[in-house]
Parts: C-alpha cells; structure tokens; sequence
C-alpha cells in the first residue's frame, strides 16, 4: 500500500503525470491570470508548510496546489488559517 506523501507537491510524490498536465494547461492560459513566478513560489513555499497539503493535493478543498497557486483569482482555501 502507498501512502500520501504529507507536504509533498506532485512530482516530490511521484505524480509527474499529474505535474505536467497542469503545466501544459497553465500555458494555455492568459498571462493576465496568472500570479508573477516570486508569489508563485511563495505561495507553494506556504502550501509545502501546511499540514493539509497531501501528495500535492489541498485536503481542504481537493484542487492540485500547483495550479491554485498560479491563478491570481484563488487564494488558500482554508478559511481558518488562511496562509495566501
């Protein structure tokens, strides 16, 4: 039995797969919507530190945080301890 890499994103979990189809449709979107690579990464920074974060998905809300993090219009989904 595999069990979920707690604070992993998808390729430190072995999702490449998963990784890579997301980067594939971030580039098809409009850069307008996209948060600047610096909050990219800080936001990722804070997701890898929260205890919610399992094998690179949100355990609050079920999104892929790689992609959360890319859109300017979504912001962390846990409304108690909000991190971005």
């Amino acid at each position: 039995m595999i069990e979920n890499c707690k604070r992993c994103l998808l390729a430190e979990a072995g999702n490449k797969v998963e990784l890579w189809d997301i980067e594939q449709f971030v580039l098809t979107l409009d850069k307008e919507l996209l948060v600047s690579e610096e909050e990219y990464q800080k936001r990722i920074t804070l997701c890898k530190e929260c205890d919610e974060l399992i094998s690179g998905l949100c355990g609050r809300c079920g999104c892929y945080v790689e992609l959360r993090a890319r859109l300017k219009e979504k912001d962390c989904p846990n409304y108690d301890n909000r991190r971005w």
